[in-house]
């Protein structure tokens, strides 16, 4: 699994602070935008002086149309306030003519009311314009004033508000849909694969958390694929194994039956040959005991998926003087000429699990005992080449022997150990001779000295 930090600018939590940030920005944006628009609209058209001018001239109409219907007087505040309450977006004053000191109405006093203007005296504190107007107790002057775009402001306020929250909301949700998009996504795919469709893609798209996520399970997928293969090809092989053990160890069966058969049911018999029929089924019994005991052997080795290894530094000169001369000895007992080539320099070190090294030359010793030439030499060549150690043990094959094992049991106990070590294993044969080398890894510079025995 993925064990490595994640870094923080491709962090989950980073990137969703940078998409509140954005969607922040953008929201702004929006409001600055749809703001800026409607208050140039506002500026532009509603505000103009043909458009105030309009609207107080409607403000004037109608406030001369409820001061005449109503016959109100200057001073009648509270009908002035009911207009007012009204018309929230307007404020009219009323002013008299000696407050303003101008004129008490139009210059014949009979003319209707029209809306014309006065200038308010400097003096009098009035803003704008001043209309004159009549009621029940004669002619005085308004003030209007159109206090409409405070509520054109705040109409555009609330739409630029509106359209922001738009935004925020627009921004986060494409980012947590996109990146819940992402995981669904990933949930079915390694759904697919949990089902059994080993086949079934698994999208690694981006850098975070999620990706690294995918990667983990594509990486267990890969995992989960090369182990089947590898059970698979074991499952091959020990099937081989037990067809090819089943017919070794039917072959000595059969005979032994057949002798024990002879020896049990027939009484004419002589000394001589129940002698030789107990002589044979014997041969037999130890051919079988050979047999279950390199199946012994076999399982012990491939019955498990990793094999336990107790590693310790040695002296590879020492090691191998060791170990090799413990397998010449045996083959020297059992009548073999050995020959030992040496061309290891001292000082080297090597580290490995003796007790599995001492297995795989016993295997060996047991396949020269078997199929080797007494009468021609038994070699021994260990050497270092490509910075490895390399040990070659090579015979010549006997005629009364096939040249190889009938099921390689031994062979393939070699191969499993020495790639356990992190070596490797092969052998190579023709008609009249077999040979078998495997190398191992030095693990320190000349000069330096072991602190280990075998």
């Amino acid at each position: 699994m993925t064990e490595a930090k994640q870094p923080l600018l491709h962090s989950l939590s980073t990137k969703l602070l940078l998409a509140a940030l954005l969607s922040v920005l953008c929201a702004a944006a929006g409001y600055l935008a749809v703001f800026g628009i409607g208050t140039f609209f506002v500026n532009r058209y509603y505000m103009s002086p043909n458009s105030v001018a309009a609207r107080k001239a409607e403000i004037y109409t109608e406030f001369n149309r409820y001061v005449q219907e109503g016959g109100y007087s200057s001073g009648d505040t509270e009908a002035l306030q009911r207009f007012l309450t009204e018309h929230d977006h307007i404020s009219v004053s009323v002013y008299s003519a000696e407050m303003l000191n101008l004129p008490a109405g139009p210059a014949d006093g009979a003319r209707a009311m029209t809306l014309q203007s006065y200038e308010a005296p400097r003096r009098s504190g009035i803003n704008g314009r001043l209309y004159p107007m009549r009621f029940s107790d004669g002619i005085s002057y308004v003030s209007i004033t159109d206090n409409s775009r405070e509520r054109e402001d705040t109409i555009n306020r609330i739409m630029g508000l509106v359209v922001a929250v738009l935004v925020l909301v627009s921004v986060l949700f494409w980012y947590t849909n996109r990146l819940t998009w992402r995981i669904i996504r990933l949930s079915q795919e390694a759904a697919t694969v949990g089902a059994g469709d080993l086949d079934g893609p698994i999208t690694v798209d981006g850098v975070d958390e999620v990706a690294t996520l995918a990667s983990d399970i594509d990486g267990m997928r890969d995992a989960i694929i090369e182990r089947m293969g590898n059970e698979k090809r074991a499952w091959e092989a020990n099937s081989e194994l037990i067809t090819a053990m089943s017919h070794d160890i039917r072959t000595p069966m059969t005979s032994l039956i057949g002798y024990l058969g002879l020896l049990n049911n027939t009484e004419s018999l002589t000394e001589e040959e129940r002698r030789r029929y107990l002589e044979a089924a014997y041969g037999k019994s130890l051919a079988l005991k050979e047999l279950t005991d390199e199946l012994f052997k076999y399982f012990l080795v491939f019955g498990r998926s990793e094999l336990e290894l107790q590693k310790e530094d040695y002296d590879i000169h020492m090691l191998l003087m060791q170990l090799l001369g413990e397998a010449e000895f045996d083959l020297r007992d059992s009548g073999f000429n050995v020959q030992s080539i040496d061309r290891l320099e001292d000082g080297w070190l090597l580290r490995t699990d003796a007790a599995m090294l001492k297995r795989v030359i016993d295997n060996l010793v047991s396949n020269i005992k078997k199929y080797a030439d007494l009468a021609r030499p038994v070699i021994f060549l260990t050497e270092m080449k490509n910075g490895q150690i390399s040990v070659t043990i090579s015979n010549a094959l006997s005629n009364r022997g096939t040249g190889t094992e009938s099921t390689k049991i031994g062979l393939r106990t070699c191969e499993k150990i020495l790639d356990a070590l992190g070596g490797s294993f092969g052998t190579a044969r023709d008609e009249k001779h077999f040979a078998a080398e495997f190398t191992l890894p030095m693990t320190a510079q000349p000069g330096k000295t072991g602190t280990d025995g075998v």
